[in-house]
């Protein structure tokens, strides 16, 4: 057995481990990186480029350098490729349909391939590519929407660059490598979908193996509904990608400043947003509410202002809150759950958030958010008392009173 064989065995079970494990790939890189540099292997840079399933981006890069560590990109979704990925070498790698690509950074190289004559200046002597596939896709790749897997690059700074034995290291260790790598990436990405999709808590619950039908928690929260004013008749009078545009704008600005006081999206219903707040304590949820829909108010302000500007339709929007206790969990049938809010405090927040017009106020909180938000440092105003359906006693609601010199 040659030395680059005898190498193999024990980084093979070390990768095993790891993706058996399925730690977080930037430190699982890092290590990787520093386990060939202590096997020997001359490697300055490291880079692999993924696919990502992400609304906000759609790869991310992961680059290693023996001097500055590990860092990571992320690329946003484009219409068309970036020149910087249509003239490198790994683009070329999916557009010939290659197993490999290595280049001794020569000038006809680094004149096709820019990125090449950056690592020449860097002091590289040697450049080697592969790809990886996640898949049996058997139709041809398209190299500006890459499939699942990973392009890997090494780039070495010794004189004589990767020796053959380096190389058939790398060769025999790839699909190990790639197993590691789609056991992590799988991990991530079924994270970042639940997200997305379910919303930060409920996600990372559902990940955890809460999926049980009728599996559901009694907590004591704030819960808050969002809604467009008029929404309904200014669909009818613009296009519908205009309309789109439109709820995407102002859910944007609603689920930013709600998430950033812990709030938790649990769904979108049309034109509306039904969330939570559940920080441990109805003191804290009522504050954070209560912060949340006073910043809520006044960033909608200005972008109506803006919006008006530019000639596009500005709505108003409603908030209503309240608390009390609330089953949270899974409804639903067999194979089609969700995981929501249920109970008599949700239904009756809708029912709070039907009084906008009759009280005249965007915001509405009712006494139980009042009570325990009131320390939380908002001048909060009575409405009056009104009756709710299937409510036996009247609820007495309010509002967050802004003064003139506030922001508008």
């Amino acid at each position: 057995m040659d030395q680059t064989d005898s190498r193999a065995p024990a980084l093979i079970s070390w990768l095993t481990e790891q993706g058996l494990r399925s730690h977080e790939r930037e430190g699982f890189l890092q290590a990787f990186c520093e386990q060939m540099v202590a096997l020997g292997m001359p490697l300055w840079r490291f880079h692999l480029a993924q696919r990502a399933f992400h609304p906000q981006f759609g790869g991310i890069g992961f680059s290693w350098t023996r001097t500055g560590g590990m860092s990571q990109e992320r690329y946003e979704h484009r219409q068309a490729p970036r020149d910087a990925w249509l003239q490198s070498p790994l683009f070329h790698l999916l557009a010939e349909d290659l197993e490999e690509f290595r280049s001794d950074l020569n000038d006809q190289h680094v004149v096709r391939f820019p990125m090449l004559g950056d690592l020449r200046a860097q002091g590289v002597t040697d450049y080697f590519a592969f790809g990886l596939r996640f898949s049996d896709e058997k139709v041809p790749l398209d190299p500006s929407r890459p499939s699942e897997g990973v392009l890997i690059s090494l780039s070495s700074d010794h004189p004589d660059g990767f020796s053959e034995r380096d190389l058939s290291l790398l060769r025999s260790i790839a699909p190990h490598l790639g197993l590691a790598l789609k056991s992590m990436s799988n991990q991530q990405m079924a994270k970042d979908l639940l997200q997305v999709y379910l919303g930060r808590d409920a996600g990372r619950r559902v990940l955890s193996g809460e999926i049980q039908r009728g599996s559901s928690d009694r907590i004591n929260a704030v819960i808050c509904l969002f809604d467009l004013k008029g929404f309904t008749s200014l669909a009818e009078q613009v296009p519908g990608p205009e309309v789109i545009d439109m709820l995407n704008d102002y859910f944007g600005i609603a689920v930013t400043v709600i998430q950033s006081h812990g709030g938790n999206i649990l769904k979108f219903m049309g034109d509306g947003m039904l969330t939570m707040f559940n920080l441990g304590s109805l003191s804290k949820d009522a504050k954070a509410a209560l912060d949340a829909a006073s910043e809520l108010r006044q960033k909608i302000r200005l972008r109506n202002i803006e919006r008006a500007e530019a000639g596009l339709p500005a709505p108003g929007f409603t908030l209503a809150l309240h608390a009390g206790d609330i089953l949270y969990g899974n409804i639903g049938s067999e194979n089609r759950l969700d995981f929501t809010v249920i109970g008599p405090i949700v239904n009756q927040t809708a029912r709070i958030s039907g009084l906008h017009h009759s009280v005249g106020q965007s915001v509405i909180l009712s006494q139980e958010v009042q009570r325990a938000g009131a320390e939380a440092g908002h001048d909060l105003v009575s409405l009056g008392r009104y009756m709710l359906r299937s409510v036996a006693e009247p609820i007495e609601l309010f509002t967050i009173y802004e003064t003139l010199n506030q922001p508008r």
